[in-house]
């Protein structure tokens, strides 16, 4: 049909190729999951993808709605890969399926759908197992530069299903975070520099494993904002601020708040800076709110992690800053063309 009046615009964008795109740019960080910590990740993904399927086609036909197009938009997809990358690789087989199926009942269908909820789907069944489960959601499976060698899938397979392998048990392959280290370091007495020497990496650069996985999602980041799924304004505004904090501090107090590298490359920073805050549902829309709202993540994340109660808090920075979405779009709305002052 011809157009009748101007202007009009098409970015020749849909639901299902904006998520193709998403899923595609996580790809280099889930090969280096695989690489690093072993094959404990597919397993929790293909865990999450069965729950998704399962959760999506039964609240479709609850809600009357049609399952096929619903189904294979692609949504609920990124939405449980973004809550795997936060899971520990070989955390028991409920955790993934139970923060799954949370994720998308109480975080998106009950709120009618895709479009209609308010906060991120994925932080929102992170921070659930966070609060319910909180001992299974600490023990991360070491990486190889640590203990030495990686489970093979078999192996992996063995500790999220029964709790061991080959009879041995699950503390001798996990342990606690970089961040979580630090923390108890601070509690006990111990500095920062000092911590953070005593685990020093023999990988490139002398990186951990954790700042490794922090690269490979720069790198599908950069991929995503030269092709134009996300729009740069959310990891500048993240980014930012949590820069700006890291280097406040550490040059106030050097021995208690960590250098900006380790602030930057540990924990889910990248991770949340260009896949999970950019979420075009609950994120602002208007160019200068997305750099406001994505700044007070940054800001609310170093807070958490320096004096809150989790060690990186990105899952409630992320949902204190979707409640505030609203006031912010309001008032950053920018002038209608020909607006005059």
């Amino acid at each position: 049909m011809t157009a009748l009046s101007s202007p009009y615009a098409h970015n020749n964008q849909s639901v299902r190729k904006v998520m193709l795109q998403v899923q595609l740019a996580a790809l280099p960080a889930l090969l280096a999951h695989i690489y690093l910590f072993g094959y404990g990740i597919v397993i929790q993904w293909l865990l999450a993808v069965a729950t998704a399927i399962v959760v999506e086609y039964t609240l479709l036909k609850l809600r009357g709605r049609p399952v096929l197009p619903f189904m294979t938009d692609m949504s609920a997809l990124i939405t449980v890969t973004g809550l795997v990358f936060c899971i520990p690789p070989e955390a028991p087989w409920w955790v993934v399926v139970s923060g799954s199926a949370f994720a998308l009942i109480f975080g998106k269908h009950l709120y009618g759908g895709l479009g209609y909820n308010p906060f991120n789907p994925a932080m929102l069944g992170y921070a659930f197992l966070l609060i319910s489960f909180p001992v299974p959601m600490t023990q991360w499976t070491m990486p190889g530069e640590v203990v030495g060698y990686t489970l093979d899938f078999m192996h992996s397979a063995q500790v999220i299903f029964m709790g061991h392998f080959d009879g041995n048990s699950l503390d001798m392959i996990t342990g606690a975070t970089p961040l979580n280290e630090l923390r108890t370091g601070l509690s006990q007495g111990v500095m920062v520099p000092d911590t953070l020497r005593a685990h020093d990496s023999q990988l490139p650069w002398g990186l951990n494993s954790w700042a490794w996985i922090n690269i490979a999602f720069i790198l599908g980041g950069l991929y995503m904002i030269l092709n134009g799924t996300i729009s740069w304004q959310y990891p500048v505004g993240f980014l930012g601020a949590l820069s700006a904090m890291a280097f406040i501090f550490e040059q106030i107090d050097p021995a208690t708040y960590p250098p900006l590298s380790f602030v930057l490359l540990s924990g889910g920073t990248m991770l949340a800076a260009f896949f999970i805050i950019t979420d075009p549902v609950t994120a602002s829309t208007t160019p200068r709110g997305k750099l406001i709202y994505a700044a007070g993540i940054g800001v609310l994340v170093y807070v958490i992690r320096s004096w809150g109660a989790f060690p990186d808090g990105i899952a409630f920075a992320i949902l204190l800053m979707n409640i505030a979405v609203p006031l912010i779009d309001q008032y950053t709305q920018p002038r209608v063309f020909g607006h005059r002052r």
